[in-house]
């Protein structure tokens, strides 16, 4: 890695500086997400009627677009939401190589290859703070399941969803959704036996999956299928079930599977998959704050969806919570 000259002048390289300090990237940007989230969000809960139209405009997006006077600065930094699919093309490609390379790590028996090394001292710690805090077995489960996720989400965003023309998000979205999958990737080695120096992967047999693994397989699993029926259901509502052809681009009141119960099971669904992963992961503090980051942003947008859901629709059914059922 090229070497700069900082740190007045003692030519110290980045890699040494971000060791030295104790930078850790991903406990960053994720920390910057969560405490984002939870000012902007606890504002736009409690005291939304009296923010700038320009901050609620930006924070608003779908369904729950702000609907007012535009900011034109803001409305210069929107995208149109259909770019969501972009970042999930990087997900894809991004998750299918971590769980390439933990597999052949665990397949040689060895450490992983120097350029990952030095890639996750740069981005988890720096060399000397990365320690081992969870075994290869583990991870390789968090990267399948979280492999599949994306997987799935790339093929419902590029030739599934259906995306409203005039449907905009911020560009602070956008690079969010960048920034997101980046991380939370990286974060399913950054700690794991084979990826700190000095360590090594244990061979995979199923023999080496716990109880608790096992479970949480399984419980992943039907929240990732029930995710997919209640994204298609959203789907229906805007084809025509004879001919599969575009009918509407209007938000409608969904109906069926655990739509009965709560206004986004998508969301609520995210989080419990989350939790599967984020609770393998407990030694890992950076897990518990993608946990954290995952439950709070998709709660604050559910309970927008749901405040929407209330305006719009007089008739909407009034035993539906937002995103727990019964609860909230």
């Amino acid at each position: 890695m090229a070497h700069a000259n900082v740190g007045g002048g003692l030519g110290l390289d980045l890699e040494t500086l971000i060791d030295r300090y104790k930078v850790n990237i991903l406990q960053l940007i994720f920390g910057t997400f969560i405490a984002t989230i939870a000012f902007f969000g606890g504002l736009m809960t409690f005291v939304e009627r009296y923010l700038p139209n320009g901050i609620r405009q930006a924070f608003r997006y779908g369904k729950h677009s702000f609907k007012g006077e535009l900011d034109p600065l803001i409305a210069h930094l929107e995208v149109p939401k259909s770019w969501f699919r972009h970042f999930y093309i990087f997900a894809v490609v991004w998750s299918w190589l971590a769980f390439y390379i933990i597999t052949s790590t665990i397949q040689s028996g060895k450490e992983a290859p120097e350029y990952v090394m030095r890639f996750l001292d740069f981005v988890a710690g720096g060399r000397s703070h990365r320690k081992v805090e969870t075994d290869s077995t583990t991870a390789l489960v968090g990267t399948i399941m979280l492999t599949l996720q994306c997987t799935r989400r790339f093929y419902e965003t590029n030739f599934v969803q259906i995306f409203s023309k005039q449907s905009k998000i911020n560009l602070s979205h956008y690079a969010v959704g960048y920034a997101h999958y980046f991380g939370t990737v990286i974060a399913l080695i950054s700690n794991t036996a084979g990826f700190v120096r000095g360590s090594q992967p244990i061979e995979f047999t199923i023999d080496n999956l716990t109880g608790q693994q096992i479970l949480y397989l399984i419980v992943f699993g039907l929240a990732w299928q029930q995710q997919y029926s209640s994204n298609m259901i959203l789907v229906n509502l805007r084809t025509d079930p004879r001919t599969g052809r575009v009918k509407t681009e209007k938000h409608l009141v969904p109906k069926g599977g655990l739509f009965n119960v709560i206004s986004s099971p998508h969301m609520s669904l995210e989080i419990v998959m989350y939790f599967c992963i984020a609770d393998l992961f407990m030694p890992v503090r950076i897990w518990r704050l993608i946990f954290l980051w995952v439950a709070s942003n998709q709660t604050i947008n559910a309970l927008l969806t749901h405040r929407w859901y209330q305006e719009t629709f007089r008739d909407y059914p009034k035993n539906r919570r937002a995103i727990i059922p019964f609860l909230l």
